[in-house]
């Protein structure tokens, strides 16, 4: 998991394997209803965990049931290896609390 920032044919060819998820910008983003306000913060608690291992940590936006993620590698100006890894562990949660 590199933080060497992606080129875009390397950015086109990972978000195909993440259909949940769009590109906006420098960022990967996705947003996702859960069946409750308590599923939505275990998820949330399940990313966390992923993030730190990582040392890679989302903007996410709770609203509700309704999660919204963001990911960038801010110190890289753009999209890395770590980006689209988590977007992979964020949807296993996801699908994990459905």
């Amino acid at each position: 998991m590199s933080r060497t920032r992606l080129t875009e044919d390397q950015i086109t060819a990972a978000l195909a394997d993440l259909p949940h998820w769009t590109r906006t910008g420098e960022a990967l983003t996705r947003t996702a209803e859960t069946a409750s306000f308590p599923t939505a913060i275990k998820v949330v608690d399940a990313v966390a965990e992923q993030a730190e291992a990582l040392d890679h940590h989302p903007d996410i936006d709770i609203r509700w049931r309704t999660l919204t993620f963001v990911l960038s590698t801010h110190s890289a100006g753009g999209l890395t290896g770590l980006d689209f890894t988590l977007a992979h562990l964020i949807d296993q949660a996801l699908d994990t609390a459905s």
